[in-house]
């Protein structure tokens, strides 16, 4: 494989006439990081991810791979591969030959181009099926084939737009593990577009949050989520309450919501919902000010003090669980 190289984003813009998709954004990512791109439809991480494929044209900034600057160089000089959401395979050509492909448009020889397929068909379980058709894999079998083909030119980088999004759960944890385990074996950068943060908090190094065609939030994923800097990051990344104090608002993981005695409580809310969900019990409740609240509390504690709906309880946190919201 290449060697992995780091990738820097300077005030790269992307303008569709007078839309603004992505807005000067700043962003390194160093060499050998699974990068997640998360954030809701319309934020700008798809066309992030075409400009440094070199698939969508830069309006303004520079995107510099390693020592170069590839900002006007076409996807096959870029060092980079991308691996499409609807996999891309040719239905008439052997499992064999889709992944040999990329190295037959670059005149490599027979023999040398079907020897490396055959090695990455390996690396992705999928020898034993190099002489099917594409019909004949199921999904996860043709994305194992996608992302053989996507490796074979040896890139740099490994640009992966949406990948599991046609995959069932199961399916999709499973090929979740598997893409963690490639990266780290071959030791360089995929940047992974997700909508997902689940998906995000499993795989990312570097997990960046994208919001309005700005990077929103950027850092490990535990940082990301434990210290969320605005309402936006905590509400997209789930798992917290914003809470309305006199001082601004704050987040509060729900997990670390308490339920209290009514009796000197500083706050009081009204139970709309619970639901029993195993190890842990989701408690819905609506607050004073009628904004919504979840306490996740673990089954013993519940058991200690069981609430059901239409109960008036306190809530309560400890204060160095309280992030400040921007």
């Amino acid at each position: 494989m290449a060697v992995p190289a780091p990738l820097e984003l300077a005030a790269v813009t992307k303008r569709y006439g007078a839309t603004v998709a992505v807005d000067a954004i700043d962003l390194k990512i160093p060499a050998g990081t699974y990068c997640c791109l998360l954030g809701p439809s319309g934020c700008g991480k798809s066309s992030t991810l075409r400009m440094i494929a070199g698939h969508e044209s830069v309006s303004e900034g520079d995107i510099v791979l390693g020592a170069a600057n590839v900002t006007d160089l076409p996807p096959a000089q870029r060092g980079t591969a991308m691996m499409f959401q609807s996999y891309a395979l040719f239905p008439h050509l052997s499992v064999l030959d889709n992944v040999a492909f990329p190295l037959k448009m670059r005149g490599i020889d027979k023999a040398a181009r079907y020897a490396k397929a055959q090695d990455l068909l390996a690396l992705v379980a999928m020898d034993r099926y190099a002489a099917r058709l594409p019909a004949q894999l199921s999904g996860g079998q043709q994305q194992r084939v996608a992302l053989a083909r996507a490796l074979i030119t040896e890139p740099q980088i490994l640009l992966l737009d949406e990948p599991l999004s046609a995959l069932d759960p199961f399916l999709r944890v499973r090929m979740r593990a598997e893409l963690k385990r490639l990266q780290r074996e071959l030791g360089i950068t995929f940047i992974h577009v997700t909508h997902g943060q689940e998906e995000a908090l499993a795989l990312a190094d570097l997990m960046v949050l994208m919001n309005g065609g700005k990077i929103e939030q950027q850092g490990r994923p535990r940082d990301v989520f434990n210290a969320p800097r605005t309402e936006f990051v905590a509400r997209f990344m789930g798992g917290h309450n914003v809470i309305r104090t006199p001082g601004g608002a704050l987040g509060v993981r729900t997990d670390h919501l308490r339920l209290t005695p009514l009796d000197g409580a500083e706050r009081l809310a009204r139970v709309t919902e619970v639901e029993y969900q195993g190890a842990w019990v989701h408690v819905s409740l609506t607050g004073e000010d009628g904004g919504d609240l979840i306490a996740l509390l673990p089954e013993a504690v519940f058991d200690a003090a069981p609430v059901t709906s239409g109960d008036r309880v306190g809530v309560g946190w400890d204060p160095a669980a309280a992030q400040p919201l921007a």
